[in-house]
């Protein structure tokens, strides 16, 4: 049932895939308190300029360009929380990113959606991210839900990002993170959560939105997202400073330089937020990845982009910085065998890296273009089989079953043994979707796409209250007349 997320299980830690050696790795953080010192960030935004002014930088006025000693970076990673808990609006949700910590979630801001009933490819819509809340609130495996689907019937853009918002947290009882489109926007989001959390200091407290700005690569940072990163950094809420480079268009087309520009230009992000405010929860961002050769577009798909994710993984944790990263994407137009096996492997290898907090895992498709639904829901499974690969195999005289095994000698077998009661739901991840059946016992229209395809009918016309209290949600609307509810919680999409 949505709300309990009874099988879940965020947080698990890993290791198990570091494409960097140790003394790679060190090269790598040399190099980038080497070339933000002597290259630095361009800065357009007049609040982060004097932020950074403040605190020590090298500011050059006319061209805009700051340095950063390494001192004052090194003094960014100390003051920045190693640990940010990205709180559900229930304690079963709460998700806490540090060390090597794994949860997962939506995200892209998709402009299409494959619409659920028709197949239709079409612009996405305010009810969309409503749809795309409710059915991250019944998918176990899914942590938070970054609003993934952009309102293109919204037409204002300073009325965005409160439609974006109150949709989510109206729809998902989970963490609700988002992009920002104005900083106006950003300040009426920040003032909705404030008035659902009760006050600010509440929400200050028990952080249960999240926003993510933006380094532009190659090492800019514009006004729009300088004035909002510093606004959030001032309101002490967690914001990701996320950068984007892509190999051989806005960074060096090496992976090693991708990787060295990622970790540089998120590392500036950081030392902005603390210079804004020591000890506000800034997170790392890693999005980028590489180039259609024969194009120049962005891959989505590629797995160089789980190699080069995986690798800022190891980065943060060795800053011990909570990460914000990607994987699950694909470059697929369909939910078919292409979709499948680009975002089975970069969900599990960037898993496996340990990065705290995987976005855009779930249901993007086409280069980060569209949102599917049936995705969501077959992505969901995946996620469930990255969770079993993580658990790992538990090695102890329980599971070993060392005296089962010589008490029952050859030949025998364990169908029937308490040992095998006591384990069996626990130790297999069991598929909702997938189809185990033979051939001949398999009945028409059973396979996982179709099931996928039932799933979601299910969820879209399930009638289940709002996640807003009723008096809560009247005072929201009355007071952002703005927010467009042409649809109540309860009407199919």
């Amino acid at each position: 049932m949505p709300g309990t997320h009874s099988h879940i299980r965020p947080g698990i830690p890993s290791s198990l895939y570091q494409p960097l050696g140790e003394s790679d790795l060190k090269r790598i953080v040399e190099s980038a308190f080497e070339v933000l010192e002597k290259s630095g960030v361009a800065v357009y935004s007049k609040s982060a300029r004097a932020a950074f002014r403040r605190a020590g930088a090298d500011v050059d006025e006319d061209t805009s360009v700051i340095r950063l000693p390494r001192s004052l970076v090194e003094d960014a990673i100390d003051s920045n929380p190693s640990s940010i808990t990205l709180f559900g609006r229930d304690n079963a949700s709460d998700c806490i990113l540090e060390k090597n910590r794994v949860h997962y979630g939506t995200g892209g801001t998709a402009i299409f959606v494959l619409d659920p009933e028709t197949g239709e490819h079409r612009p996405s819509t305010a009810k969309d991210v409503a749809l795309n809340a409710k059915m991250v609130e019944w998918l176990d495996n899914i942590h938070l839900f970054t609003i993934n689907v952009f309102p293109n019937d919204i037409q204002d853009r300073e009325e965005i990002d409160i439609n974006r918002f109150f949709h989510a947290l109206d729809n998902t009882t989970k963490h609700v993170m988002g992009g920002i489109y104005s900083l106006a926007g950003c300040k009426k989001a920040v003032e909705m959560a404030e008035m659902i959390a009760g006050s600010p200091e509440a929400l200050r407290a028990r952080p249960f939105v999240s926003f993510i700005t933006l380094i532009i690569s190659p090492f800019k940072i514009d006004d729009h997202y300088g004035e909002i990163t510093c606004y959030l950094a001032e309101k002490g809420l967690p914001v990701v400073v996320p950068t984007e480079p892509i190999c051989g268009t806005t960074s060096p087309v090496t992976l090693a330089g991708n990787v060295l520009t990622h970790i540089a230009e998120t590392l500036a992000g950081i030392t902005l937020v603390q210079c804004v405010q020591k000890g506000a929860p800034g997170i790392c961002g890693s999005v980028g990845s590489i180039t259609n050769l024969h194009t120049m577009d962005h891959v989505a798909g590629a797995i160089e982009r789980a190699m080069i994710n995986a690798a800022v993984s190891q980065l943060a944790q060795h800053f011990d910085l909570p990460l914000y990263s990607t994987g699950g994407t694909t470059d697929s137009k369909e939910v078919d065998t292409q979709a499948a096996y680009e975002s089975s492997m970069s969900s599990l290898l960037v898993a496996m890296s340990g990065a705290n907090y995987i976005h855009d895992i779930a249901g993007l498709m086409e280069s980060d273009l569209t949102v599917s639904y049936e995705k969501l829901v077959l992505d969901n499974e995946i996620l469930g089989m990255c969770q079993r690969v993580l658990r790992g195999i538990e090695v102890n005289d329980e599971t070993l079953a060392l005296d089962l095994l010589i008490e029952k000698g050859p030949g025998k077998d364990f169908l029937a043994e308490e040992h095998t009661v006591r384990h069996m739901r626990q130790e297999f991840f069991t598929p909702q979707l997938a189809n185990r059946e033979k051939r001949n016992s398999m009945e028409e229209d059973d396979d996982a796409l179709s099931r996928a395809e039932r799933m979601v009918e299910t969820i879209r016309t399930s009638e289940i209250a709002g996640c807003l209290p009723k008096e809560l949600r009247r005072q929201i609307l009355q007071k952002y007349p703005m927010i467009q509810v042409e649809h109540n919680p309860q009407e199919k999409v």
